[in-house]
């Protein structure tokens, strides 16, 4: 029995640990780049680090799982000699299944342990505390967590799991042939196959809102640019001598009498007062970037600047048409409700789809493609959460602004990301159903031609273990898989929204996210620091 051909098992493994350097490198700068530094603590933002890293990695496996299964057979269908074997292919998608559950076994530790205790940990800083009772009154807190891990556990282990039902329809027969073999998971695997089921409809709630209203204005706010630091500096001046003049106004009505100040005058006066120091705030900001050589070179950057914005744009258009596609490919062709909406063969052409199966053939631009992907799903999160903010049960946490985020907001901003990576895990395999399933796989028909693999040849196709295990758990807990297509769906409308508001919304600020209503004057200490 010929074994699995060490050059290729090293060199796609070595993709990965670049990926992993890629990808922790990426992280740290990321939150470098958004932590308050007057306010920063190690402990916060090495967890923060950690889980970005993590969360990221847990996608960036797919395109190594299917790497592995897709060289598994040679260009004619046929499989190569030393995959010939079932018990060669089953090692080799054993290890990257016990690969997926330990990332995912980490994500669930960051969840619900190590970022509440982290944030509680900061919470209970005080002159009086020590690092002790500062320990002890976090795992008091994260306790709650711990016990909703236990409970989301418990309730994956009990809850009764749809079977393949008897039927004589030979077509539905051989739709869920290929679930035979995956429906012999034990309670562990399904307890864990819950509880990450029920953090990715989390994590679909901030896909839809963060970055679905992100995806249009990111780009969007590239091609715009920002306000001329000259024109918005006048502009505040004007808006500076007008809130002083209406101040004035309202005084002079009371000078020459001996009429007290009306409660209404007075708070008209207390606004004009609020606003004119938030004015001289940025009008010291203004006056300070003005005077940076960069803001004199803006027109050396700026075509780059557009040119990005453009390609974003058609980024987003790919995704948009990708997704749609696919979704009414669903609707129309799927197995129907009761299995999650689980679509056996693509029957329509997907963009993506098509452009990740093409360039598998050169390893390994299709990892890099995959990789470019989930990096600007990443970025157009992050855009909506600066435009949108981080929210808690309808109520309006903390914003995000770079270098201005403190270790509280750093790590909820952690825990939002890994919740929506995780759902842009899930919907990966809507954006390109048969990449991440099969690769560029294919078997030979009965007339002795080569087709690409589907589910309806389970015996001469190999699944990725990814696809696999997503397809088992919809058809398994079919309510998620309903719940994620229509969270596509969801999405899609979100896009459209922030297509129209991109539209007809103004260029930003130049110093956006430096000075704010709510700040303090610490804003202009930093300036000072600078």
């Amino acid at each position: 029995m010929a074994s699995f051909p060490v050059s290729m098992q090293v060199g796609s493994w070595i993709a990965f640990a670049v990926a992993f350097v890629l990808t922790f490198l990426f992280s740290t700068w990321y939150v470098l780049y958004y932590r308050y530094k007057r306010h920063s603590e190690c402990s916060s933002t090495l967890t923060a680090i950690l889980g970005l890293s993590v969360s990221l990695l847990t996608v960036i496996m797919g395109p190594v799982d299917v790497f592995l299964v897709s060289f598994m057979k040679d260009d004619n269908g046929e499989f190569k000699d030393w995959a010939e074997s079932n018990v060669t292919r089953h090692q080799i998608q054993e290890t990257v299944l016990y690969c997926y559950y330990a990332m995912y076994g980490c994500l669930t530790l960051f969840v619900f342990l190590i970022i509440p205790f982290v944030y509680f940990y900061y919470e209970e800083e005080d002159e009086n505390t020590n690092i002790k009772s500062r320990i002890c009154g976090a795992m008091k807190y994260s306790a709650c967590f711990l016990f909703a891990a236990v409970v989301l556990l418990m309730i994956g282990a009990f809850v009764p799991l749809k079977k393949p039902p008897v039927t004589n329809n030979a077509t539905i027969a051989n739709d869920l042939a290929f679930l035979a073999n995956e429906l012999r998971n034990t309670k562990g695997e399904t307890a864990l196959y819950f509880t990450i089921g029920f953090l990715t409809v989390i994590g679909f709630v901030c896909l839809v809102f963060y970055t679905g209203f992100g995806l249009v204005t990111l780009p969007a706010d590239m091609i715009k640019g920002r306000k001329s630091v000259s024109t918005e500096l006048d502009s505040v001046r004007n808006e500076a001598n007008d809130s002083r003049q209406r101040r004035r106004t309202i005084r002079r009505k009371y000078k020459d009498t001996n009429r007290r100040i009306s409660s209404r005058d007075r708070g008209k006066i207390d606004n004009l007062n609020d606003q004119e120091e938030l004015l001289k705030r940025k009008e010291r900001h203004l006056e300070a970037m003005q005077a940076r050589c960069c803001s004199k070179c803006t027109f050396l950057w700026r075509p780059f600047e557009i040119t990005f914005g453009v390609l974003g744009c058609l980024a987003a258009l790919l995704i948009f048409v990708s997704l749609f596609i696919t979704s009414l490919d669903r609707a129309m062709h799927s197995l129907g409700v009761k299995t999650g909406y689980i679509l056996p063969e693509r029957h329509y052409p997907n963009p993506i789809d098509m452009v990740l199966l093409l360039s598998q053939q050169i390893f390994p631009l299709d990892y890099i493609i995959f990789a470019s992907i989930i990096i600007f799903l990443f970025l157009t999160t992050i855009t909506g959460i600066e435009r949108i903010g981080i929210w808690f049960c309808c109520v309006k946490m903390y914003k995000l602004r770079a270098t201005r985020t403190k270790p509280q907001a750093l790590l909820f901003l952690c825990m939002i990301l890994i919740f929506t990576v995780l759902a842009i895990n899930t919907m990966m395999y809507t954006l390109a159903p048969e990449y991440m399933a099969y690769g560029n796989q294919k078997y030979v028909t009965e007339n002795n031609s080569t087709e690409q693999c589907t589910t309806n040849e389970p015996e001469e196709c190999v699944m990725s273990i990814a696809a696999s295990l997503l397809t088992t758990f919809v058809f398994k807990l079919w309510f998620f898989g309903v719940f994620y297509y229509w969270a596509n769906w969801a999405f899609l409308a979100m896009v459209l929204i922030g297509l129209v508001v991109s539209i007809f919304k103004s260029r930003r600020s130049s110093i956006e996210g430096e000075v704010d209503s709510d700040d303090t004057d610490c804003s202009d200490d930093e300036l000072l620091q600078v």
